[in-house]
């Protein structure tokens, strides 16, 4: 019989500062319900979606109130996801990871990952309150956007193509143009 050892986020955080995946580099890992997740590595179109929304983000979020995080961890409960875009409070400087609680928007690119950003990621937000939730799918060019998190599930889903523009909840004057977005030319 074989056993599956469960972490818990604090041994993950020690597993880090004593340095035990830079030997994976370049893979990343992130810990999801107490298992290790290594992560596929970015293709150019992947990285060109996190860029333009990267751009589209910190020009529409002031830096006094919002911190755009790129590829960087956040803690939930004991789960380290690192998702391709967070947007949170703005928070003291020394303060290295935000919490649940702070993440306003948090954003998936999903390319070969759709199917996990859309069930266990989506559960696991929702399950930590996340208000907001958008899932960039690639493949489908459309945008699956998650709210109203409730009992460990989104109340509010809906998916979005390229005729479309959605706003944050947090900031609704930023509005987002899928047809940009999904443009691979510009």
């Amino acid at each position: 019989m074989s056993t599956i050892a469960k972490l818990s986020g604090n041994d993950f955080d020690r597993m880090v500062s004593r340095g035990a995946f830079v030997d994976l580099e370049p893979l990343k890992v992130e810990l999801i319900y107490g298992e290790l997740r290594f992560m596929n590595q970015a293709g150019p179109v992947h990285e060109g979606e996190i860029q333009f929304l990267m751009e589209w983000s910190v020009l529409c979020t002031s830096p006094q109130e919002i911190m755009v995080r790129v590829q960087s961890s956040i803690q939930c409960g004991d789960h380290r996801p690192e998702p391709d875009l967070v947007w949170s409070r703005r928070m003291p400087a020394k303060r290295i990871r935000p919490t649940h609680s702070d993440v306003l928007l948090l954003i998936e690119v999903s390319d070969s990952s759709t199917e996990q950003d859309l069930g266990e990621k989506a559960r696991l937000y929702a399950e930590h309150d996340i208000p907001e939730y958008w899932v960039v799918d690639i493949p489908a060019e459309q945008v699956h956007v998650h709210r109203t998190p409730s009992q460990g599930t989104y109340q509010s889903i809906h998916s979005f193509d390229k005729a479309a523009s959605i706003s944050p909840l947090c900031q609704p004057t930023a509005t987002l143009s899928l047809a940009k977005l999904f443009d691979l030319d510009s």
